[in-house]
């Protein structure tokens, strides 16, 4: 039997990849990757030459039974996400599933996340939040603004730079004027905090290169 590597990868930052998670890299017989060609730069990076295969959110129900077979024929397998930690926000947990069903041994390292540094560097409380990922696109989306408005706890969500404003704009509506805080491109040479009430903060992104991804922090609801 085989074993199943989980390995963060740098959401910005190619040197925030640890010395575990480079070993690991080489020494297994096969890399998962959300895009073999992000990837490839980053094993570049490291002179890494293990092999890859695509798995992503087109194609892992397809996939997982093939890979599955290879982890019980022996064959040790990481699986990366284009950046950050698998399966959050990203594939990882059809396969992290069917692996225990299989009594395959996982191994998960600790690595890079979005959410924690820009939840810490917020400054709002962090003793207890919720992460909600990302906000549906459609269907959904004033529901959940609705239930985030009306929560008494910190919490965060990703956005993507099409989208950043306009949801920004929907938060003011459910949420009035509370103190959030935007992060963007965390870890990267422009990683920029936006902090103040909802309208200031729509202003300055306005003004602002929208680019990358973004960390949205709500404070929570101080009168629910």
């Amino acid at each position: 039997m085989g074993k199943l590597f989980i390995i963060p990868t740098p959401i910005g930052n190619l040197k925030d990849m640890t010395f575990r998670a480079v070993t690991t890299l080489e020494s297994v017989d096969l890399i998962l990757c959300e895009d073999t060609r992000v990837t490839s730069k980053l094993l570049k990076f490291y002179n890494i030459s293990t092999p890859t295969q695509s798995y992503h959110q087109h194609n892992e129900h397809s996939k997982t039974k093939h890979f599955l077979s290879l982890l019980i024929n022996k064959q040790n397998i990481a699986l990366v996400s284009d950046a950050g930690t698998p399966g959050i926000s990203d594939p990882g947990y059809l396969l992290v599933k069917e692996s225990i069903l299989n009594q395959i041994p996982i191994e998960c390292l600790p690595g890079p996340t979005a959410l924690i540094p820009a939840l810490i560097k917020s400054g709002l409380p962090c003793d207890r939040f919720i992460f909600e990922g990302f906000l549906p696109v459609k269907k959904g989306k004033t529901k959940k603004l609705e239930e985030i408005a009306a929560n008494k706890k910190t919490t965060i969500f990703y956005e993507s730079p099409h989208r950043v404003l306009k949801t920004l704009q929907l938060m003011l509506t459910y949420f009035n004027e509370r103190e959030i805080v935007v992060v963007k491109e965390i870890s990267k040479m422009y990683e920029t905090a936006y902090r103040g009430k909802i309208k200031s903060i729509i202003k300055e992104i306005e003004n602002s290169t929208i680019k990358g991804e973004f960390v949205i922090i709500t404070k929570g609801n101080e009168v629910a």
